[in-house]
C-alpha cells in the first residue's frame, strides 16, 4: 500500500461518494440502516430476499460496499484515507457478520462478502490504534441502533 494518498485516491473516493448519492442507492442505504435486522439466513430469505421491493435494496447495499471494500483491499485507494472518510461499510458488516457463515454455506461460496469482512477487520485494527476505546463506543452504538430497529419492527408488526 502506498504510504500517502494522492489525487487519484481523492478522485476515486469522490466517485464512490457520487455513487452513494444516487437516489436508489441512497434509498437502499437508508432502508438497510433502519429496517434490516435478521437473525438467520432463513429469516433473511423469507423476510427480505423473497420480496421484490426489499431484495434489490439489500443486494444493492451489500454489493456496493463489498465492491468498495474490494477497491480498498486491492490497494486501489489508500486504506487510511478511506477509513478517515467513511465507516458506513463497517456498520453494514456488523449487521450481516453473523449471517456470513450461513450465506457462504448456502451458496457454497466461501468468498461471499469476504471483501467487506476483510476491510472491516482492518478498520477495527486501524480504529483501535488511532483512537483506543472508540471501537467499543462504536459497537455500543451499533447495538443500540439494532435494539431500536428491532423495537420499531416489532411495533410495526403488532
Amino acid at each position: 500500500m502506498r504510504e500517502h494518498p494522492d489525487h487519484y485516491d481523492a478522485e476515486l473516493l469522490l466517485r464512490l461518494y457520487d455513487l452513494r448519492r444516487e437516489a436508489k442507492l441512497r434509498e437502499a442505504r437508508d432502508w438497510f440502516m433502519r429496517e434490516f435486522q435478521v437473525s438467520s439466513n432463513e429469516e433473511l430469505e423469507k423476510r427480505f430476499l423473497d420480496h421484490p421491493e426489499e431484495s434489490p435494496l439489500f443486494r444493492m447495499v451489500l454489493s456496493y460496499w463489498d465492491m468498495a471494500a474490494s477497491i480498498v483491499n486491492h490497494g486501489l485507494i489508500n486504506e487510511e484515507f478511506f477509513f478517515e472518510n467513511t465507516g458506513e461499510f463497517w456498520f453494514v458488516w456488523m449487521k450481516v457478520k453473523h449471517l456470513a457463515p450461513q450465506v457462504r454455506e448456502a451458496l457454497k461460496y466461501p468468498f461471499a462478502w469476504k471483501n467487506l469482512e476483510t476491510l472491516a477487520e482492518k478498520f477495527e485494527k486501524w480504529r483501535t490504534t488511532k483512537a483506543p476505546g472508540s471501537l467499543d463506543a462504536l459497537r455500543a452504538r451499533v447495538l443500540k441502533l439494532g435494539e431500536e430497529s428491532a423495537s420499531s419492527s416489532a411495533a410495526k408488526n403488532s
